[in-house]
């Protein structure tokens, strides 16, 4: 099968130009022309063109405006400007925006005008290429995701029943009964039960839907203190919030953002700390959210400072998934917000995230 030829938009105000092309090029492509950029713009709405040209020197509308008013509804026609004279501010403007892929002087030579055309219709179905791929690999990220998600939620529910019953082997004063393997499998069972949270966690940040809503901070502060720090219990938290003004913002990726580092704070204590401590601190204004989260903890080396927010990267005194953080930074650019980190070696860690506020 012969592919179809390419479609070719020519306009240009003088009609003994159009003649010519046409009478030139016809042979090789599916040629359209138009004396004006109005009779132009028509064609461009009941035709799928390739490859358009335009004069510069139009009595109406330059070729250069032309292009530019077309770049939003008509953003994959390759662009070939033609123009007769020199105009170096107006071919720089074009070109620095985007608007021509090449321009050719007036009267123009067959053979360049024709190999010109060629790698336009080769640049276009590039293009057409590069965004079909995009789209595929879209879906099968998005299949992946679903899959991953819909794995991770079944495996979740045995899990809870596996602790549950551990639970009731504690109530009933059996835990220590049979040496160590009622200890191992809490152990085991609590770790994958972290893992599957960590990978859901990851899913729903991934979705770009977002959840706008007035944010209580004490409240929510309060939750996941309540959340984190059982298993924890000699851990101290200073919490000073200052919220008057309404604040409101992605509810989940929020929850997300202060559970990790809350949780992380609490988790990467030194085990021989006599007075281990967390300080919370939020001041809440029209524009923004400030919060600073502090801890005397294991601290982190300086050589890590700059791979803690990488997928999957674990100190040597990480017991996390290398996940946590990951989601933290990821859960920012989704709402727009920033987050710097500060960090000495066994005496602590300082989170700072500043979160606008979308009210």
């Amino acid at each position: 099968m012969t592919s179809s030829p390419v479609k070719v938009l020519y306009i240009d105000d003088e009609e003994n130009n159009l003649l010519a092309f046409k009478a030139s090029f016809r042979r090789q492509y599916e040629i359209y022309t138009a004396i004006s950029a109005a009779e132009g713009l028509k064609i461009l709405q009941n035709i799928s063109v390739e490859v358009i040209i335009a004069d510069q020197k139009m009595p109406e509308t330059t070729g250069v405006e032309f292009f530019k008013s077309i770049s939003k509804n008509y953003p994959d026609p390759i662009r070939i400007l033609l123009t007769g004279y020199t105009d170096i501010t107006a071919l720089a403007d074009a070109i620095n925006h985007g608007d021509i892929y090449r321009y050719i002087t007036k009267p123009w030579n067959d053979l360049e005008l024709h190999n010109s055309i060629k790698n336009a219709h080769d640049a276009y179905k590039a293009k057409i290429d590069l965004r079909n791929k995009v789209r595929e690999l879209e879906k099968t990220n998005d299949e992946l995701n679903r899959f991953i998600y819909s794995i991770s939620h079944e495996l979740r529910a045995p899990l809870v029943s596996v602790i549950g019953i551990v639970n009731l082997v504690k109530m009933e004063g059996l835990f220590n009964s049979s040496g160590e393997y009622w200890e191992l499998i809490e152990s085991c069972s609590v770790k994958l039960d972290y893992y599957i949270q960590k990978t859901l966690q990851y899913y729903k940040n991934n979705k770009n839907l977002s959840d706008k809503a007035e944010i209580n901070f004490p409240k929510l502060v309060e939750e996941i203190i309540q959340e984190y720090s059982p298993n924890e219990p000699d851990t101290k938290f200073n919490v000073s919030i200052n919220q008057t003004e309404p604040f409101y913002g992605d509810t989940f990726r929020i929850e997300v953002i202060l559970g990790n580092l809350i949780s992380n704070a609490i988790k990467y204590q030194k085990e021989e700390a006599g007075a281990k401590l967390v300080d919370i601190s939020i001041h809440v204004s029209m524009i923004s959210a400030e919060i600073i989260i502090k801890d005397n903890g294991l601290g982190i080396l300086n050589e890590h400072l700059d791979k803690i927010f990488t997928q999957f990267f674990k100190a040597k005194n990480n017991r996390g998934s290398g996940l946590g953080l990951f989601i933290v930074k990821e859960a920012l650019n989704k709402i727009g917000g920033t987050i710097s980190v500060s960090s000495a070696v066994n005496q602590g860690t300082t989170f700072k995230i500043n979160i606008p506020n979308a009210s």
